[in-house]
């Protein structure tokens, strides 16, 4: 395991999070969208990439495999990467490719926000049951209440208190850094949520 405190090791953790970043760059709503020949979702709805605002288009397959994509080259990358080389490149991989489907290099900075790349990440890192607990605050908020912003939220929350239940301090920190980051960039649905004019799964947004 590279120690972070060493400049060679430093440069090896680098790596790994820029190899993510890229990874996690891809912008799988887009790709599946031209794929199935329907609008660019930055045109309608949230003009968001990620799996939710593809299912305003009407086309539900679509949409779940834009939810594969996203959350398996978050999920795939980082496993991997603790399959063989541990826990600290893996968390740096699984960081690279949170940020990267938030501020992907191929347009423009301007991604997703994060959710099914972020249950990724947690299910490949998380030991016993944190992942899919995770998945179940997910499902739960988003089942319960038909917004899928108030399961990212829960998952957001829960995810570093599971870890640290769990007894996985350092996960919980970096767990936290993501989960800050993700409810950030829900601050809008948030407020909505708030409101209570935050849209349903599949409504059509104007």
């Amino acid at each position: 395991m590279p120690d972070p405190l060493h400049p060679m090791g430093f440069i090896i953790l680098l790596g790994f999070l820029l190899t993510g970043y890229v990874v996690g760059s891809v912008p799988f709503g887009l790709v599946i969208s031209r794929a199935f020949g329907l609008p660019d979702p930055r045109s309608y709805g949230s003009q968001n990439i990620g799996a939710t605002n593809i299912l305003r288009s009407g086309h539900k397959l679509a949409a779940l495999f834009t939810l594969i994509g996203d959350s398996g080259k978050g999920g795939i990358a980082t496993a991997l990467t603790f399959y063989f080389y541990g826990t600290d490149p893996a968390l740096a991989m699984g960081f690279g490719a949170f940020m990267g489907h938030l501020h992907p290099i191929f347009l423009r900075f301007k991604g997703g926000k994060g959710v099914a790349t972020f249950l990724g990440v947690i299910v490949a890192m998380g030991p016993s049951l944190v992942g899919p607990l995770t998945l179940g605050f997910w499902l739960l908020g988003a089942l319960a209440t038909r917004r899928s912003s108030m399961g990212a939220v829960m998952a957001a929350l829960a995810a570093p208190v599971l870890f640290y239940l769990f007894g996985h301090v350092q996960l919980a920190e970096w767990a936290m850094v993501m989960a800050l980051w993700l409810l950030w960039r829900h601050r809008q649905n948030i407020g909505r949520l708030v409101q209570g004019t935050e849209p349903k799964i599949g409504a059509k947004k104007p």
